[in-house]
């Protein structure tokens, strides 16, 4: 007897199947309570879509959509020009774009399938569950443009073709930073001990730049006291990126604390007690993310603030005993002179107009930022 596959699609992670957070175990950015970060303080160019796959009416799958208005966003950096040509072809072609996956954070946080279903089915019903969100924006009268779903490592990368994705362009953008701790290090002391003379010379010269500087956790109600602060701390090192796709808003560290607890920390940075920085971590398995951070920048050369915080975020991990730190995007050389080092990730993409998607390759080309940076090796 063939077993009947079927997906169903919810805006609200109340609605989700009781099952959900179970197939959500190994992945904390696909559970019920992260999901409700995205629901109640997602950019506000983004809409968020939860969609669970069944096999004979038993949850199999989960996965996360998420819609994005990019004529609401700055895109690129040039924009503060009078005038940038790739930013209006990019408004007028790619405004309305329907992502798999989770555009606030770099990795597979896309899906997750169980045994009772194959990769193929799973990625079957994906296809399906587009063409169904697609259909849902078209009724309220929003033509997508473009459709994605990211972000995998070569071993993550699945086998888009044998589920029916015809006419996706492969694509690859900046990797992910990854920071491996070694199984004898149990301090920061030993991780110190291991790099080369040159690095561990830079290492102590931003511990001693940072004198005077206090590092203090902050709850749900310090977040909420220093908000302001914080969002304009976060834009400056925003306002810096070359490609922005989103801007978080006031709230989201208020809500991501309530929803996650200590599962997410939130580190200020004050100098004589006015915050000047901040950092975010979120634990997830053995591995812990880096999430959002923002500084003064006129300060953040003075007292090597992001470098210290790169270091703060080692320390922390090696003392908590996680595998591996994802330190994501961006900032790529810096955090190969930490010790991170450089994965790929690949995504596949599509232009609805199928004149235009002749041509994705290049477009996409010319759109994403290139971004010349030198490999480190600190390590002896």
């Amino acid at each position: 007897m063939a077993q009947q596959t079927s997906l169903s699609i919810y805006s609200n992670p109340a609605d989700l199947p009781h099952s959900w957070d179970a197939l959500a175990q190994s992945n904390i950015f696909l559970s019920r309570a992260y999901l409700a970060v995205l629901q109640n303080a997602a950019p506000p160019n983004m809409e968020c879509h939860f969609i669970g796959l069944f096999k004979n009416n038993t949850l199999c799958g989960i996965a996360l959509a998420q819609y994005i208005d990019l004529s609401r966003v700055n895109t690129f950096v040039e924009e503060k020009q009078s005038f940038c040509i790739k930013d209006y072809l990019f408004k007028r072609f790619t405004s309305h774009t329907l992502v798999i996956g989770n555009n606030t954070l770099t990795g597979q946080n896309a899906y997750l399938f169980n045994d009772s279903i194959t990769e193929t089915e799973g990625l079957q019903l994906l296809k399906r569950a587009i063409s169904e969100l697609k259909k849902q924006y078209k009724n309220k009268g929003i033509g997508i443009n473009l459709l994605a779903i990211k972000d995998f490592n070569t071993a993550e990368l699945p086998n888009f073709k044998a589920a029916g994705f015809k006419g996706y362009y492969t694509f690859c953008t900046q990797p992910n930073m990854i920071f491996t701790i070694r199984d004898n290090w149990v301090s920061i002391d030993d991780y110190v001990a291991a790099l080369s003379t040159k690095y561990r010379t830079q290492y102590n010269r931003a511990r001693k730049k940072a004198d005077g500087i206090e590092k203090r956790k902050l709850s749900k109600t310090d977040i909420k006291q220093h908000e302001g602060r914080i969002h304009q701390l976060y834009l400056t090192v925003a306002g810096n990126a070359s490609f922005n796709t989103f801007h978080l808003p006031e709230n989201h560290f208020e809500v991501f604390k309530q929803q996650l607890g200590d599962n997410f920390l939130f580190y200020g940075y004050f100098l004589n007690d006015n915050l000047i920085g901040f950092n975010t971590l979120i634990k997830n398995g053995h591995d812990m993310d880096t999430y959002f951070l923002g500084y003064d920048a006129s300060l953040q050369k003075e007292k090597m603030l992001y470098l210290n915080m790169l270091y703060d975020m080692v320390s922390y991990a090696i003392k908590k005993k996680f595998k591996h730190i994802i330190f994501a995007r961006s900032a790529m050389e810096i955090k190969s002179s930490v010790g991170a080092v450089a994965e790929e990730v690949y995504g596949i993409i599509k232009h609805t107009n199928p004149l235009i998607n002749l041509f994705t390759g290049r477009f996409f080309t010319y759109f994403d930022p290139v971004i010349a940076w030198k490999p480190r090796s600190p390590f002896k």
